[in-house]
Order: C-alpha cells, then structure tokens, then sequence
C-alpha cells in the first residue's frame, strides 16, 4: 500500500511543534504493517538545499507559479520536496515573517501544496500514483478537495483522509482567492470549500476527505461540541461515522533515556538515581539554585490554548509551596514578560529561556521532576509522553490527549500501583494551585514518587499499536 503524507512541516527536517514530529514518525511506524509512506513537504530554504535531490517533475503553472518536485529521503523513507521559490524560498518561518507576521499569500502556498499532491496522487507527475493521500492540518487539507473535484472529473482514484492536529488552527482567507484555486465554480458552495462567506481551506478538506482523523480518542469526542469544534463541531458531528480517535505516539529512538546523548547521564526505570546527575545540569543552565526540592518545568508555546495565562499568574505559590521552575519555550509578548518578570522576581528559583532548543527539551525532560501542562485544550500533546518516558512526572488540565495518556495519582490509581500523574479539571489559579499542592504531597512520599515514575516508564506510547490502527483505517478505505 502506498501513502502520500502531506504536511507543512516533518521532523528532522523542519518543526515548529509537535506536528513534524508525527509526520516525522510515521513511515517507520506504518512500515512494519505493509505501508509505504512518502512524505510531501514544502520546499523551505533550508530543506531545498538539504534534498539536492533529483527533479522528478516540474509544473509551469502550479496556480501562478512555477515549480519543481524534488526526490530524497527522510531517515530512510521516500521524502518529496515542492521546490516552488516564488512560494516557499524565504527569510522568516514556514507561515509567517521574521517578525512574526503570517505572509499574506498562505492561502495561495498551501493550496499549491494540496493541488501538487493531488496531481501526485493521480500519477499527472512523476508517473506513479498513490493509493491514499494522508493530509495533516489546514496546510495540506487542500490536497482531499482537490481529489474530491480530480475524482468527479474522473482524474483520480486516490483515497484520501484528513488528520486535525489543532482544530484552532483552521486557514480561513477572504472569497476573493476563490478565482486563483483552480476550483470547479461549483466549489464555492457549504458543502465544498465556502466557509462564514471565505475559504476555508481545513474546511473543505474535511467535508472531502473519505475520512477524517484526531490525534486522541477524548479530542475526537470533544470536537463534537461548541466548546472545543471552533465553529466546525456540526460538521464533525455530521461525520461522525467517519471520525477516528488516535493516539500520537512517540519514537523511541529520539526519546530514549538509555541512549539519549542530549542527557550527561542516562538511565533506565531501574537506575532513576542516575537522573540527579541531569537535575543539576538543569540549575546549572537555567540558574536555579542546587537543592533537593522539587524542579517543575514548562516545554511549551506560550500561549492561551496552553493556560500559559493562569500558570504565570501561579508562580508565586510555586516557589512558596519550595518548587522550582524552568521553561523553555516561546509565544504571545505578554506572556514571555510574565515569565520573565516572575524570574527577576525570583532569581534562583525560576529560570526562563525564550525560543525553542531541542536538545535543552531532552534535558530537561531527563533532569526536571515533573512537567506542568495545564492546557485549555490538547488534542493529543506530546510533552506528556515524553515526560512518561522519561520519569519527569506530567501535572495537566483534564483535556484531550492529557486525559487520555496519563493517570491520575488518586487513591486508588495509587494504592493499585498504576498511577502515572496529576490530572486536574479546573483550570484556574484555585484549581492549578490545588493541582501543586497534590504535586508537593506526591513528592513528599520519595518512594511512591518514584513508583510514578517507573509506572510511566513502564507505559507503552511507542508508534506501535497507532500504526496498526492507521493501516487498518486505510486499508478499509481502500475496501470501500
């Protein structure tokens, strides 16, 4: 079985979050089960002069634009790169400009990159098609409508499916780009790509697709309501039948505790002693003063979705109750002074690094205590799982994906011997602060913290049992 996998970013080659890591992880993950993944990612700088590859096939006009399709590889895997410069060869990151502001032709390079892998798909390029196109988010939710219009042209026969990463996160642009997307007039209609009077380009992916997909079984049913659909929850609920929970996994060869070079000290579930080694690195880097007590740590978008909000206004009685903090991560202004501000408010006690680091991230998921993850909402998260695997103990909102991947240290989790963190369901300064009040008790009993630990560790969120359930989704899709 063969599978185009679309995305607008993909681990190692490009991430932004925890998107290119899934799509990163998927053809290995899928391969064990008799499916080939190629992966379609834009041509950024920095992957066009990686892949050099060889020039499979060219457009002259790919809505407005030239371009290219480039061959290489991805740890091993066949890797595609849309080499469009006029759409992709810029400073900034992959949606917006270095100063942060989204470029205002994203409809026009996203949609390119939905009408390149349906061209793909259909065997119009490079002569080999696909059997199924695998969409991820609105960057690439393009690609099943163009299948959708391909296919009543007669032009196609590929399936296709949509996975929703981030239903926030939606792609909408003004009516007036409806001309320049090479569409059927017919299109532009509620049941094709026509969304509140624009185009929604993650809309008309899911209303084409043959099926749609999350990345948790709580996030599936959620998006089903007001609260978390973000305005597509009639669509989903009218799809239901089509709408599949699965759960991200993780791969053990980059989130290894035993082998991880990021950590000066690596351990097992058996030799979590060890970890003290990479506690100290952690004040070290991040300025926190040298003790026993309890070191929280943030690895996040700072952002409201994350709850970024209500853990700033929390800081205080963090340090009161003797925790520490250190965060990584980047996101709204307001919220990157907020943490700032609490670090110049209490120096040795927090410590703050704006940006993203990935081996700094293995660190401290490999030296903190616990990591504190009180989002709004998540679909799937994956610093949780990271933090599983390597006995940094997640603190999160009861959401998603957070409630779906750990287990709650309450009394009777914890008497069984089965619990692996702290959830909580009010996610308000009260309820974050009750949520490190239990965090501090749990710490207190050394011995049963330490049988949370080894319980996480002990959890399976390899890609194992998620690629089983991938192929079988796309082999019923191919069944009819």
């Amino acid at each position: 079985m063969n599978v185009l996998s679309v995305a607008s970013e993909a681990f190692p080659l490009v991430k932004t979050g925890g998107l290119a890591d899934v799509v990163g992880a998927l053809p290995g993950a899928l391969s064990p089960h008799g499916v080939a993944v190629t992966t379609l990612v834009p041509g950024y700088p920095q992957l066009a002069e990686a892949v050099r590859g060889r020039v499979l096939a060219k457009w002259d006009d790919l809505l407005g634009v030239q371009a290219r399709l480039l061959g290489g590889e991805i740890a091993g895997h066949a890797l595609l790169v849309l080499d469009a410069p006029e759409l992709f060869a810029r400073a900034g990151g992959p949606y917006a400009d270095a100063d942060g502001r989204d470029w205002d032709d994203n409809w026009r390079r996203f949609a390119a990159l939905g009408r390149a892998a349906a061209d793909i798909a259909g065997g119009k390029v490079g002569g080999h098609g696909y059997d199924i196109v695998h969409a991820h988010d609105w960057q690439a939710a393009m690609a099943p409508a163009y299948l959708r219009y391909d296919r009543e042209a007669g032009t196609t026969v590929a399936k296709s499916l949509v996975t929703i990463h981030n239903i926030a996160f939606q792609g909408w642009f003004d009516a007036g780009v409806f001309p320049y997307l090479a569409l059927p007039g017919h299109a532009f209609a509620l049941d094709g790509v026509e969304y509140y009077g624009g185009v929604g380009l993650l809309k008309a992916g899911l209303v084409s697709a043959d099926a749609i997909t999350t990345v948790s079984p709580t996030y599936a049913q959620e998006i089903r309501t007001p609260a978390f659909g973000m305005g597509l929850e009639g669509l989903i609920a009218g799809r239901a039948a089509d709408v599949h929970g699965i759960a991200n996994g993780i791969d053990p060869e980059v989130w290894n505790s035993e082998t991880d070079a990021a950590l000066p000290a690596r351990y097992d579930a058996k030799t979590l002693a060890k970890r003290a080694a990479n506690k100290r690195a952690v004040e070290k880097m991040f300025g926190l003063e040298t003790g026993d007590g309890p070191i929280f740590t943030v690895i996040s978008r700072l952002t409201w979705q994350k709850g970024m909000d209500v853990l700033a206004m929390g800081l205080d009685d963090l340090v009161a109750m003797g925790g520490r903090l250190a965060l990584l991560g980047s996101g709204d202004h307001a919220l990157e002074q907020a943490f700032l501000a609490a670090a110049d408010r209490h120096p040795g006690r927090i410590g703050v690094r704006i940006g993203y680091d990935e081996p700094l991230s293995h660190l401290l998921q490999g030296g903190a205590d616990a990591i504190l993850i009180p989002s709004r909402f998540e679909p799937c998260g994956l610093t949780q799982l990271y933090g599983l695997a390597y006995g940094c103990v997640p603190v999160v909102a009861r959401t998603g994906g957070l409630a779906d991947t750990v287990i709650d240290a309450n009394l009777a989790a914890a008497a069984a011997g089965v619990a692996t963190g702290v959830q909580f369901a009010d996610l308000s300064p009260d309820g974050l602060r009750h949520a490190l009040r239990r965090t501090m008790a749990l710490w207190e009993n050394r011995d049963g913290w330490a049988a949370m630990q080894r319980q996480g560790m002990r959890a399976d969120f390899s890609w194992g049992e998620s690629g089983r359930r991938y192929a079988e989704l796309y082999r019923s899709l191919l069944q009819g």
